[in-house]
């Protein structure tokens, strides 16, 4: 869990979504179809249905990603039942979107790692992981480094952060200030040695539980998702993430402000990190 950092409210900065996004489809790529992943699903129908009956043309296409199957523990924290034990994940929720509402979204069922490739260019990436080494994987593709956004969302027991950023390769109009992604401010975050301190999601429902407090992933997701939805209505955002803490019920928004960022990342990169190298496969669940 990242930690949150003090704005201040007078000073107001905003970032403006590219015109050509709001008179185009947008191709989105959900990574990770977990706990958090699946309600970013799901939530994104809503979003592509709000989008068209606020007068966006073409709504989203979304590409949902992850090469893990279904087992009985995540039929406790995540929409999944027994019948579909064995089933990929990706395949599952894409399937019922598209029965249910009609779409022709696409699955694609493998992991991630440094050969994986897209034949199409996203225009936004959503990543719902479970591991540092996963989003780093993403930050290597060709589909990260060809996208517009970088929108990330991960989680611990009780807290989470989500932030929408941009890729460093994004090509900026003159005066425009790229948005920092999550990697930039937190580079931690894409550190896999750290791997080896974090607790990885359990094969047992009751142990899950214990690990992630039930909804944190839904708070997480549907703060995202609302966010979106202005970005899209309006255009424009005053704030691209926030921290939530549920036991405490708080939760902190990060401003679009380059003091913010400069203040963050001089706080990380003061902050020494170690940890032992991970070189497992990348689990993209979340």
């Amino acid at each position: 869990m990242t930690r949150p950092t003090k704005t201040n409210p007078e000073i107001k900065h905003e970032h403006s979504v590219p015109q050509r996004l709001l008179s185009k489809r947008l191709e989105g790529l959900l990574i990770g179809c977990g706990g958090t992943g699946s309600t970013m699903a799901t939530g994104l129908v809503f979003l592509h249905q709000a989008m068209l009956a606020f007068g966006h043309p073409k709504g989203l296409q979304v590409t949902l990603v992850d090469g893990d199957r279904i087992s009985r523990a995540n039929c406790v924290r995540q929409p999944f039942s027994e019948s579909e034990i064995g089933l990929y994940k990706a395949d599952v929720l894409a399937t019922r979107i598209n029965l249910f509402w009609g779409l022709a979204w696409e699955s694609d069922v493998r992991f991630l790692d440094r050969q994986w490739n897209l034949p199409t260019t996203p225009d936004i990436i959503i990543s719902c992981v479970d591991t540092r080494l996963a989003r780093k994987l993403i930050t290597e593709t060709d589909a990260y480094k060809n996208a517009l956004y970088w929108l990330d969302l991960g989680n611990n027991a009780e807290t989470g952060q989500f932030v929408l950023g941009q890729p460093r390769a994004t090509t900026l109009p003159e005066g425009r200030i790229r948005l920092p992604n999550v990697a930039d401010l937190f580079p931690e975050i894409i550190d896999p040695r750290l791997d080896a301190k974090d607790k990885l999601p359990s094969c047992s429902a009751l142990e899950a539980l214990e690990s992630q407090s039930p909804f944190v992933n839904q708070t997480l997701a549907y703060q995202a998702l609302a966010m979106l939805a202005r970005l899209f209505r309006y255009g424009k955002l005053t704030y691209h993430g926030a921290f939530a803490n549920l036991a405490t019920g708080r939760v902190s928004s990060l401003p679009v402000d380059p003091s913010v960022w400069q203040r963050i990342v001089r706080s990380n990169t003061s902050r020494p990190h170690s940890g032992t190298k991970r070189t497992r496969a990348a689990r993209i669940s979340a």
